[in-house]
């Protein structure tokens, strides 16, 4: 059995790493720090070493160094989240046989890289041993973005930098329970609570990077929407639901009166995209202690939905523009957004022949009608 040595400080990724190699039917060897490694390579023959770079004492470089004293042979790559030229010609320089930037790492630079405007950066699939995983996907939709950004130059003013935003917000979810999941006091319970965030994130980020390239091609006519009929009803208590935690946190009041089984046909992914941003923009703009609405019935042939805040509300200037791109009435609470959110809505209540009301009173609150005809909300695949 092929014999391998995992060298890495951080103890929650180099029990993954070994774990996944021994899926693999390897034999993994996991330390914390090189000296273990030195007396694993002493009692041990080693066929593959994998390194990181940055760790406490005695570092990669010093590691790679001394590993190539004691045998030129043995096969020798780092794995680290340094993705520095001068580190990998360093590495390099040292004899290693590759050098692998970690996965989320990559993604966060080639995310720079668009914010950069460069559209030609494309992430490598990992398809680690022939097996893909939720990064594999991450990594797919992320090219196929970029392709699509890259194709159509007049995004490069008003989507990129937005788009950006969207996506490094769930990576650096993903990379902070990542680091809270490496410390040694953390207990099991509360690792299992982070992975389970880490999972979710990493899929409501797929879901994201999908729902953009779908709003890209509705624009230049290149889709075909999946509508299905389903419960509307239900739809609307489950997003709702992923903003318990600020409700709870801001105490404020919620008052909902959804009638049961609203049926409607319609693309159920991007109809989410209307009531999470919605229900986002009642709960930013809610002070603390206040009151939120929500009511759904059917009329005739309309389903009317109205979200309701006795936040700020908006001025009638403001009300005018609050569908354009990234414009942003209440600066105070920009950290908070990127004025995208009801561009996005405002363009799939287009798609769904539906209509959109804001009635806003300064210093008094805010309500979005959402009307959707029932006769005329048939989305043509264009």
């Amino acid at each position: 059995m092929i014999n391998i040595l995992v060298v890495d400080d951080e103890k929650h990724q180099n029990n993954v790493i070994c774990s996944y190699l021994i899926k693999n039917n390897f034999n993994a060897i996991g330390c914390l720090n090189a000296n273990d490694a030195y007396d694993v390579m002493y009692d041990n023959h080693i066929d593959l070493i994998i390194s990181d770079i940055m760790m406490p004492g005695i570092d990669g470089f010093e590691f790679a160094k001394s590993v190539r004293d004691i045998d030129k042979n043995i096969p020798l790559l780092f794995l680290t989240a340094k993705d520095d030229i001068q580190s990998k010609l360093r590495g390099f320089s040292l004899e290693i046989d590759d050098y692998l930037v970690k996965p989320v790492q990559q993604i966060l630079n080639a995310t720079k890289k668009i914010i950069n405007g460069d559209f030609n950066v494309r992430i490598e699939p990992m398809d680690t041993f022939g097996k893909r995983n939720e990064l594999d996907i991450i990594i797919d939709n992320f090219n196929e973005m970029a392709g699509e950004l890259g194709s159509i130059e007049t995004l490069r003013t008003d989507f990129i930098s937005n788009v950006s935003h969207e996506l490094k917000t769930p990576l650096s979810i993903i990379q902070n329970y990542s680091a809270l999941m490496q410390d040694e006091r953390t207990t099991d319970l509360e690792r299992k609570e982070y992975s389970k965030s880490i999972y979710e994130t990493s899929q409501n980020l797929s879901n994201l990077i999908t729902n953009i390239l779908k709003l890209n091609k509705l624009e230049n006519q290149k889709i075909f929407l999946e509508t299905s009929e389903y419960n509307l009803s239900e739809q609307l208590i489950e997003c709702l639901l992923c903003f318990e935690s600020i409700w709870e946190e801001k105490n404020i009041n919620i008052d909902v009166d959804i009638e049961e089984d609203l049926m409607l046909n319609a693309d159920k992914e991007l109809t989410s995209i209307i009531w999470n941003n919605l229900y986002s923009n009642a709960f930013k703009f809610t002070e603390d202690s206040g009151e939120v609405n929500i009511k759904a019935k059917s009329e005739n042939n309309f389903i009317i939905i109205s979200i309701s805040d006795n936040g700020c509300g908006m001025s009638k200037d403001t009300g005018k523009h609050i569908f354009e791109k990234f414009y942003q009435g209440d600066t105070s609470h920009a950290t908070n957004g990127n004025g995208l959110g009801l561009a996005l809505v405002k363009r799939i209540i287009d798609i769904m022949n539906a209509d959109i009301y804001i009635e806003s009173t300064l210093g008094k609150g805010t309500t979005f009608t959402v009307k959707l005809d029932l006769n005329k909300n048939k989305i043509y695949n264009i």
